[in-house]
């Protein structure tokens, strides 16, 4: 639909533009195209289907009035036309016309009439095929000359033109039958747009029922594997990972505030009790279990902040890194604790990033010293095309039903509390994840004496990193 929009023009005038129309609807817009589209096909095949029938009766109606006429041309050649033409089928109108214009003879519904056509076919063109018409109609007629002298006769006969070509009947007719069908297109496109777009339909009045503290509802599935049925899918799957990430989000803050308040409840009640009784409680000592306090603080502060980089911010680009010289370095930096006993590969390069992944094999070392008696060693190989670095201890290890929960953030184990009051629980829990994000693999595996961590990275040579891809 056009329609006529005001607007100022250069000048400060007024000035008309002429817009297109367009629905907000998809479905009224593709209803409107296809109605568009259906349009002009069948005013296309109107059109021809019009000359067809306009040709096929013109074609008949010409070929009968030249065949009498031709009849009659033969018999004045031979001298056996009557006065009056005899009428044998529906070609009623006969003249027999001299070159002086005069009718000589005619048929009987044609006698006293003028001459059919003012029309004289020349000596080179003996035989046309005319169209005459005046106040009572249009008809359609054959002329033919009867010989090239100059005074030639010249044979007449004629059919008024069918009745459907006149008046734009036949027209009409055609636009009374292509009417209806349009029509019937739009509905009918109007109709299976709707059942196509139900879908989205009921989608979008699911998904307004969503909120962020209910994000279990889930888009109903269209039957099919159309596009719409995959954007569903697609949909549904972005909510379950949202719902996913809601929930590790939650817990994670539930977790974190009750991990904050244990230390800070710890650190308050040595304060206050210094405070309220200094005779009888040791100042000394009420600062050092807090400075204790603070540090688990701190611990679990820098952790919180390592975690938070790695949910929500970019990773840094990848590079090629040296495991056996990473291991090497960890390593060295450590002062004190139960000596660490290093096994290089000799060569054994990953892609990733190099402060993450030392980080992951500082946590190792900090887990196996802290529950070591005499040693831990560190084991750099190859193996299958994937580089694994194994951190044992020969302390009192894991049990199995704790394997995976060590894992968990804000896990603690009653040794470590023991042994290390000061750690966040969260060291492993950022290992894994950081091995994860490099396309491999944290886990504790069965050991004779101890702990034994196992850190799977696939080398470089064979590998097509996700950190590198994205």
């Amino acid at each position: 639909m056009v329609s006529r929009a005001l607007s100022a023009g250069a000048t400060g005038g007024p000035r008309f533009r002429w817009t297109m129309y367009r629905p907000h609807s998809l479905r009224a817009r593709y209803t409107m195209a296809a109605t568009m589209l259906s349009f002009l096909v069948l005013t296309g095949a109107g059109a021809s289907l019009d000359m067809v029938i306009r040709h096929k009766l013109e074609t008949d109606a010409c070929a009968e009035t030249r065949r009498v006429a031709g009849l009659w041309s033969t018999a004045l050649r031979n001298g056996e036309v009557p006065h009056t033409i005899p009428i044998f089928n529906q070609v009623k109108l006969v003249q027999v016309v001299d070159a002086g214009g005069r009718v000589v003879e005619a048929s009987k519904p044609a006698a006293g009439m003028p001459p059919l056509s003012a029309v004289r076919p020349p000596p080179d063109n003996p035989i046309q095929k005319l169209t005459e018409c005046g106040p009572g109609g249009c008809s359609l007629l054959s002329a033919i000359r009867t010989s090239r002298e100059a005074d030639s006769a010249f044979v007449y006969a004629a059919l008024p033109s069918p009745s459907i070509l006149m008046k734009h009947r036949l027209e009409l007719w055609i636009a009374a039958a292509a009417l209806p069908l349009l029509v019937a297109i739009s509905r009918l496109t109007w109709t299976l747009l709707g059942r196509s777009l139900c879908p989205v339909t009921l989608s979008r009045a699911k998904m307004s029922q969503i909120t962020p503290n209910d994000l279990s509802l889930r888009l109903p599935q269209p039957p099919g594997r159309n596009e719409i049925s995959q954007l569903v899918d697609t949909a549904n799957e972005v909510l379950d990972r949202m719902e996913t990430a809601v929930r590790h989000h939650r817990r994670f803050a539930s977790d974190a505030s009750h991990e904050l308040r244990t230390p800070m409840a710890g650190m308050r009640l040595q304060l206050e009790g210094a405070l309220l009784d200094p005779e009888n409680v040791n100042a000394h000592d009420a600062i050092r279990t807090a400075l204790v306090g603070v540090d688990r603080l701190q611990a679990i502060v820098d952790d919180l902040l390592v975690l938070a980089q790695l949910n929500g911010a970019e990773p840094p680009p990848p590079g090629p890194i040296d495991i056996d010289d990473l291991v090497r370095e960890a390593v060295a930096r450590r002062e004190g604790g139960v000596p660490v006993h290093v096994r290089p590969s000799g060569r054994a390069y990953v892609s990733g990033t190099g402060v993450q992944l030392m980080r992951v094999v500082e946590n190792l070392l900090n887990n196996a010293q802290r529950h070591a008696e005499t040693r831990v060693d560190v084991t750099v190989e190859s193996v299958n095309g994937d580089v694994v670095v194994t951190v044992s201890d020969d302390g009192d290890g894991i049990a199995p039903r704790d394997r995976e929960r060590v894992f968990e953030r804000f896990t603690r184990l009653d040794s470590g509390r023991r042994r290390d009051p000061r750690g966040s629980g969260l060291g492993l829990a950022i290992s894994r994840e950081i091995a994860e994000a490099h396309g491999g693999t944290l886990c504790c595996e069965d050991s004779v004496l101890g702990a034994r961590l196992v850190l799977r990275l696939r080398s470089l040579d064979q590998r097509s990193d996700p950190l590198t891809a994205a």
